[in-house]
């Protein structure tokens, strides 16, 4: 199985009800997956901060429940995931968070890891396809035991990649009594304040008992060398260190210090092998323990069997040089709509100022239209910024471009700001009735839901026009839409 397709039949077998999603590479396959199981409700939402409210929404509920993301999304579900890991679960909650070392697809590559420790949150991280459908059966139980969310972290390549898988058979887990419980559920002040202190101690008990977990063991080599690691850097350890001892670890936070102790005290040099941060590492030494770690290995990208025989044994590594090929950047789809809108903007020479997508293809050549992106929706609020900082002419050569499931992630806020606080810049909404970028998945304008069925689908013109927006455009049959102040010179060009 995918390692994403294996997330989802571990969901299944949990017993899942409820599973909710934006979609996102490397995350989109695992609801794509799961959406083939009649027992499990699935959903695509709007964004990944709804994804996570819906599935605490269901765990409060008494079901087990998940939301998947990848890295990025998870600042998204940041607010709905610090809150509840102090209130805790009723029906076990998971969050999947995809990262994405190499940025093969995302804008950073940043560590779901700091997020989880920030967050209280415990994280379970597998090396292969097999260990992601028990770990994610395996989450749930910790869920429930200690009454925590539980992040299982996955890697694109880990997502991305197959191995062999032996499924089991659905448990159906009872659904649990709702019972009201306010100084647990309503963090007011006086409410979190205590649950500050439940959270910390439920991390301490299972620090502790994260010593005898099974997915955390030890494996006895030549102890010369000893190395800590987990998920896939496992796999590159065992291939270029056959003969070294390892402490692989499936829970990562928070650490089994006394498990940790005890296979340092084993070995005569002890390695940290960790992709980006050095969140193990700089746990270890803080305790004392004489650790090699980032000093040898790079924070950044993905690591590497043969990265690890030079860093070290030392080894000279001689590549068989590729063949010269000439470079093939990503391009636009043949017949997108966006091409053309691109191609007329960079004739009128205008600026643009991007967003998550497709339309990132607009930076570069031959089309040169896009200047920036930052993030999800932020093409609108960018603009406004500018105009807020340098005026209404200074913003007549620039346009804001987002497409119609960005739009609806969290174009819309931004679109809303701009109405209140009556800005004046142009906005282009390239509608192409789909989430493009990460594989056609439908969404909340589309009309079709992640099962299939039909719904209603939101009306991105009608929503514009409610928002009080004085000039509105509709081109080319709803390809695209044209909001803005000077916004009817443009429609006409376009």
């Amino acid at each position: 199985m995918l390692g994403n397709a294996a997330i989802a039949q571990g969901a299944y077998e949990a017993g899942v009800k409820v599973s909710a999603a934006y979609p996102g590479t490397p995350s989109t396959e695992i609801s794509e997956y799961i959406a083939k199981y009649p027992e499990v409700y699935a959903e695509w939402s709007p964004n990944e901060k709804v994804a996570m409210e819906v599935a605490i929404g269901a765990s409060i509920a008494g079901v087990r429940a998940m939301a998947s993301m990848k890295l990025v999304g998870v600042n998204v579900a940041s607010d709905p995931l610090y809150s509840i890991s102090y209130a805790g679960v009723n029906g076990g909650l998971v969050l999947v968070a995809a990262d994405d070392p190499g940025i093969y697809s995302s804008q950073n590559e940043q560590d779901t890891r700091m997020v989880a420790r920030a967050a209280m949150v415990p994280v379970l991280e597998p090396s292969d396809s097999e260990e992601a459908r028990v770990f994610t059966k395996l989450a749930f139980t910790y869920s429930e035991a200690y009454d925590t969310p539980v992040i299982v972290r996955t890697t694109t390549r880990l997502s991305h990649s197959q191995g062999v898988v032996h499924p089991e058979e659905r448990e159906e887990i009872p659904d649990k009594p709702y019972v009201k419980n306010i100084e647990k559920n309503v963090l007011m002040p006086a409410n979190a304040r205590k649950r500050h202190i439940v959270v910390e101690q439920r991390l301490k008990q299972m620090a502790e008992d994260a010593c005898s977990f099974d997915i955390n063991h030890v494996e006895y080599r030549d102890k010369k060398i000893g190395v800590i690691t987990s998920g896939i850097p496992y796999q590159y350890v065992r291939e270029a260190l056959p003969d070294a001892s390892v402490l692989k670890l499936g829970l990562v936070h928070p650490l089994p210090r006394k498990l940790i102790e005890e296979f340092a005290a084993q070995v005569d040099t002890l390695y940290v092998v960790e992709e980006l941060e050095p969140v193990i590492e700089e746990q270890i030494r803080a305790w004392g323990i004489p650790v090699i770690g980032k000093e040898i290995f790079t924070v950044q990208g993905e690591y590497s069997a043969n990265m690890l025989r030079r860093a070290i044994l030392k080894e000279e590594i001689t590549l068989t040089k590729p063949a010269a090929a000439p470079q093939r950047p990503p391009i636009l789809c043949p017949g997108c709509p966006h091409r053309s809108v691109f191609s007329v903007l960079k004739k009128l020479k205008l600026h643009g100022a991007g967003d998550i997508g497709c339309y990132t293809l607009g930076a570069v050549a031959p089309l040169n239209v896009v200047d920036f992106n930052v993030c999800m929706g932020a093409s609108i609020s960018t603009l406004h910024g500018m105009e807020k900082a340098k005026g209404k002419d200074y913003v007549k050569n620039w346009v804001a471009l987002i497409g119609d499931s960005t739009f609806m992630h969290t174009g819309v806020n931004s679109l809303m700001n701009m109405v209140y606080n009556q800005a004046t810049g142009t906005v282009i909404i390239l509608d192409n009735s789909t989430t493009g970028m990460t594989g056609h998945q439908d969404h909340a304008a589309t009309g079709k839901t992640l099962q299939g069925d039909p719904t209603y689908a939101i009306n991105i013109y009608h929503l514009c026009k409610a928002m009080g927006i004085d000039y509105l455009g509709l081109i080319s049959s709803g390809t695209m839409i044209i909001a803005a102040e000077n916004g009817e010179k443009l429609a006409e060009r376009l």
